[in-house]
């Protein structure tokens, strides 16, 4: 006779989508010119966007969802490899120049606008967070290609809106979870 054993683990979406905003929220408020790159925010991408987001992952994945999995180990990885380019030269490494992280970010905006395309089957704010990532990471992408400060600026509104969906997602799926109803619609 098979058992059949119930998951009662709990849901990591909402630990990475917080690793995710808030990280994101932090450097594009930077990125909108409000202070200058710190530890701080190197801090929060090591720590929060970083190995939360790849704990995240692995509890995705053992749950089954490829989708969860790839999107929260990559994103993790992310934010270790975007501190690891920041702190790099300290460390006598070369430098990123302007156009090595115009590639850089512009072929995670390519990776995102795939995982966009597998969000068009799940709910709005998920779309929301993937297609405002995508544009960031393009709009990033421009600016260190071009060296437009004002589209850097516009980089960090917009990215500071895609931490805003991320944290709206995560806080929904916490409160409503919470509720055993829909308090928040996703």
């Amino acid at each position: 006779m098979e058992r059949i054993i119930k998951d009662q683990t709990a849901n990591p979406a909402p630990l990475g989508l917080f690793g995710f905003a808030m990280t994101t929220i932090l450097l594009n408020i930077h990125n909108a010119g409000f202070y200058p790159l710190s530890v701080m925010i190197m801090g929060m991408g090591i720590f929060y966007g970083g190995a939360a987001q790849l704990i995240a992952g692995s509890m995705e994945w053992k749950k089954g969802n490829t989708f969860g999995a790839v999107a929260f180990s990559s994103y993790g990885a992310f934010w270790l490899s975007l501190v690891f380019i920041w702190a790099g030269p300290v460390l006598k490494l070369p430098a990123a120049d302007a156009v090595s992280m115009g590639f850089y970010l512009g072929l995670w905006g390519l990776f995102t606008a795939a995982l966009f395309i597998g969000t068009l089957k799940g709910n709005t704010i998920g779309k929301l967070v993937f297609g405002s990532l995508a544009v960031l990471f393009f709009l990033l992408a421009a600016a260190n290609f071009s060296g437009s400060e004002t589209i850097h600026k516009i980089a960090g509104f917009e990215g500071i809106l895609c931490g805003a969906f991320a944290f709206y997602e995560a806080a929904a799926i916490v409160i409503n979870g919470k509720f055993g109803r829909n308090v928040l619609p996703l």
